[in-house]
């Protein structure tokens, strides 16, 4: 699984990075950045997933 975050729909409420640390954190003007690059870990994908499905603005998509 990878995570896709469209950047342009991020507005910072910052629900993925409070949901899922190891895998989000917020940028200096607060919206979401991916600490990742590649696949997700396999222990973590339950946490993308809730972050995925946190997400106000549907700025998160999880690619298998």
């Amino acid at each position: 699984m990878k995570i896709d975050l469209t950047n342009d729909r991020c507005v910072g409420h910052g629900q993925c990075y409070a949901k899922a640390p190891e895998l989000f954190a917020p940028d200096d003007e607060g919206y979401s950045t991916v600490l990742i690059d590649g696949d997700v870990p396999a222990e973590l994908e339950a946490k993308a997933r809730v972050a995925a499905n946190n997400c106000p603005e549907y700025a998160i998509t999880l690619v298998d």
